[in-house]
């Protein structure tokens, strides 16, 4: 770990208290018609101070909820602990709700659900405008796991003038899956598959899309017991294809919390190099 990063996180946490886990927090939602809710990390001394902070927006798998990564994930505890031995930056963790009347983070291509529009649209701004939150680019950074993973993968791919730093775990590269009981036209699911489909996102991109998705630093990682071994081992290896660079990590584990809570310190480590001069 370099000097730098020890140097950065320990001036804010000097003299701090301690964190504070607020599991259910809400916000009325006119995209979607309904109140979403979200959990929030704040850092130590974040209650006691005037500082503003770095964001991670972190987002949880298929049969979970905001709570997954509080409950399962022991977000608090192992926070906590990376930014006070200087592994990495104070810093906000916001986890969303994904559990919705249709699964995954995109909006649907009937139009009927547009879950993207919301986080982009309401929920950022929300965060923004509520807490102390560094709101330029750089201080801004997206990880999740399986289901959320995916959702990291296509929100960075989307839109990499928002992250500064993407980090899937163990992450879904294929969305048609997702779709259920859809009234959406063919044209419409074939809309679908060119924006949320892996391949077709990337290998469809321009040359001024490509750079831009270049300016996001990427954090690639499953277990290699995981039954997205292959999903995430074909993104790799389009990565490096188009001469993305992208750290990739295949570890002793599978599908489970065990393994992301081993990666949950690393992907807090490797976003706060983002969030400063390295």
């Amino acid at each position: 770990m370099s000097a730098i990063i020890v140097l950065f996180c320990l001036a804010p946490y000097a003299g701090a208290q301690e964190s504070r886990v607020y599991e259910t927090r809400t916000l009325k939602s006119e995209i979607l018609k309904m109140d979403r809710n979200y959990a929030i990390y704040l850092p130590p001394g974040y209650e006691e101070g005037d500082a503003s902070y770095p964001v991670l927006y972190l987002l949880h798998g298929s049969g979970d909820n905001h709570t997954g990564w509080v409950q399962f994930g022991q977000v608090r505890h192992i926070a906590d602990r990376a930014i006070a031995e200087g592994q990495a930056c104070p810093m906000i963790v916001v986890m969303p709700d994904g559990d919705t009347k249709v699964k995954g983070y995109f909006n649907q291509p009937d139009g009927s659900f547009d879950y993207e529009d919301f986080f982009f649209n309401e929920l950022i701004p929300h965060i923004e405008k509520t807490y102390r939150v560094r709101s330029e680019r750089r201080y801004r950074a997206i990880s999740g796991l399986s289901m959320g993973g995916g959702g990291t993968v296509f929100y960075a791919l989307h839109r990499p003038d928002v992250f500064a730093a993407a980090a899937p775990l163990s992450a879904t590269t294929g969305s048609t899956w997702l779709i259920r009981d859809s009234k959406a036209t063919q044209a419409q699911l074939d809309a679908f598959g060119r924006k949320y489909g892996f391949e077709g996102l990337l290998n469809g991109a321009s040359k001024e899309e490509t750079d831009q998705i270049k300016r996001v630093r990427w954090y690639i990682s499953c277990g290699d017991d995981d039954f997205l071994y292959r999903d995430n081992s074909m993104m790799h290896v389009l990565f490096r294809e188009k001469e993305i660079a992208h750290e990739y990590r295949v570890k002793d584990g599978g599908h489970t919390w065990t393994y992301w809570r081993m990666e949950l310190p690393l992907v807090m480590e490797f976003v706060s190099k983002s969030f400063m001069q390295y």
